[in-house]
């Protein structure tokens, strides 16, 4: 089968929808099939751009770090892209991306399936801060209920995520297909060397959170809580890696709670190098975002058998099994903060919380979920 990808967002940008996307392409080729992929330029590539598209984008004003492609200078390769006789647009974002797809598709005869990855319900406000929340919701659900609408098939990462499309009306065939752990995350991290490299004690108790480091995130929760934590156990550390546009708000909370000495910001880690080594690092991985569709990073901190503390919000409603890798806590500041601290200080408990995790993690295999969404595929492609 030959697949064509289309996403406002890819490697060097760094979030879940470019790991969903390198996860899949990578082993739907494991598996025989050909998977091309039309993406942004950022002006430096990513570690491997075979079968990629880059094409000519702008700077978002609201974002900088996404890009805008030019829509235009596509649908100039439009004899090129048709020489490939693709058998399926696969559409991961729904911006430029989108309405390139569907342009494609209907111009060349063939099926259209986009991944629902983003809650924009409880995103959008972030980023158009000007306009009531309310407005912003409805705006979020009749944007999804349309663009859902016009395509042949969906792919939704969790259960929850897809009764939430089932409410807004949309009626298109959709199946829930998450994008699965790779072996890679399943190499054990050096937790002595990460925390060496950031003059971290081995001994020291340490937190993490992995992610893009955005409003929807919820990770000021995590600092009210950070502060709480250290009323109990002094030099607790809470590690931030990733980057986006919350940082530099999320910098100043941290200012005004005095946690300066509790938080290290460390930036983006690259997922092949330095990743593993971060989740080996920390003794308890924290989560609070009430927007995944699906949550990787909490699966990716089990398959290194580190213990995990979060809440269960929609796409981490079917990731998380209390008591099975992790202790789920309620969105409140003493229910998650004293979970933090029965934790940290039971060494032997942590101990076995983490290797059942691990064992969990182990059932979410990337390549199975590739197989999964082959037979997706080939069931649009039959009823198309």
């Amino acid at each position: 089968m030959k697949i064509l990808f289309i996403s406002d967002v890819y490697f060097p940008r760094v979030n879940g929808v470019s790991t969903s996307i390198e996860t899949f392409r990578r082993n739907l080729h494991f598996l025989g099939h050909t998977v091309h992929l039309i993406a942004p330029d950022y002006s430096t590539g990513s570690a491997d751009e075979t079968d990629i598209l880059r094409v000519p984008a702008r700077q978002l004003p609201f974002d900088p770090e996404d890009r805008l492609m030019s829509y235009r200078w596509v649908m100039k390769q439009f004899e090129k892209l048709r020489g490939e006789h693709y058998d399926i647009i696969h559409i991961q974002t729904p911006f430029v991306a989108h309405y390139l797809g569907t342009k494609l598709a209907r111009l060349l005869g063939i099926p259209c399936v986009e991944t629902y990855h983003t809650f924009f319900e409880e995103y959008l406000y972030h980023y158009v801060p000007l306009v009531p929340r309310a407005f912003m919701r409805f705006i979020a659900k009749r944007f999804s209920r349309h663009q859902g609408n016009s395509l042949d098939g969906m792919v939704v990462p969790s259960n929850p995520m897809l009764q939430v499309l089932k409410g807004y009306g949309i009626v298109t065939y959709a199946e829930v297909i998450p994008t699965g752990i790779e072996p890679a995350s399943f190499v054990a991290g050096n937790r002595v060397a990460f925390r060496s490299r950031y003059k971290i004690s081995q001994d020291r108790p340490m937190l993490l959170f992995v992610g893009r480091v955005a409003h929807e995130k919820n990770i000021g929760f995590l600092l009210k809580v950070l502060d709480r934590v250290r009323s109990e156990i002094s030099d607790i550390l809470l590690v931030i890696a990733g980057e986006g546009p919350a940082r530099e708000s999320l910098e100043r909370e941290v200012r005004e709670l005095g946690l300066g000495h509790n938080t290290l910001f460390i930036g983006y880690l690259d997922r092949h190098t330095d990743l593993n080594d971060c989740y080996r690092a920390a003794d308890i991985f924290v989560f609070s975002s009430r927007t995944e569709t699906q949550g990787l990073v909490l699966l990716e901190a089990m398959a290194q058998g580190v213990p995990v503390v979060s809440t269960a919000e929609l796409g981490t409603r079917d990731v998380l099994q209390d008591g099975v890798g992790v202790w789920i806590a309620q969105e409140d500041v003493a229910d998650f903060a004293d979970k933090i601290i029965k934790m940290s200080k039971d060494t032997g408990g942590r101990k076995s919380l983490g290797d059942a995790g691990h064992g969990y993690a182990l059932e979410w295999s990337a390549s199975k979920q590739a197989r999964r969404m082959l037979s997706f595929y080939q069931s649009i492609l039959v009823t198309g």
